[in-house]
């Protein structure tokens, strides 16, 4: 059983920084690939960014140079600094687990565990 709890959204200004937190179930964040998704009303769940159990990285051309994904394999825990924020980035953030090996393609339909969600909002 894979569980997921994301933490640390919140609302912040265009131009601010939040940092997300994902809290997995015990040895899933070492054997398993971990990444963010978002999802704004109206809008399909896309994916934002991805790590491997390695530390290799998939990131999204949308938040490229802005958000960075990190994980703490001891801690079980996976990580989404997010800076330089803009409205357009407000959507429900969602971490999620996969052992597919196409998990760099941050497509959801790879990912079969899911968190509940956490809400992020900027404002112009």
């Amino acid at each position: 059983q894979v569980n997921l709890v994301e933490s640390g959204g919140g609302s912040v200004q265009s131009g601010g920084s939040l940092r997300l937190s994902c809290a997995a179930s015990k040895y899933t964040a070492s054997t398993y690939r971990m990444g963010w998704f978002r999802q704004a009303p109206g809008k399909e769940r896309e994916g934002v960014a991805a790590i491997d159990s390695d530390g290799g990285t998939s990131v999204a051309n949308s938040v490229k140079g802005r958000f960075t994904i990190s994980r703490d394999n001891a801690k079980n825990t996976q990580y989404l600094q997010m800076n330089s924020l803009k409205p357009e980035d407000t959507a429900i953030y969602y971490c999620a687990a996969t052992q597919s090996s196409r998990w760099w393609l941050l497509l959801a339909a790879d990912f079969g565990y899911w968190g509940q969600g956490t809400q992020v909002t900027v404002s112009s």
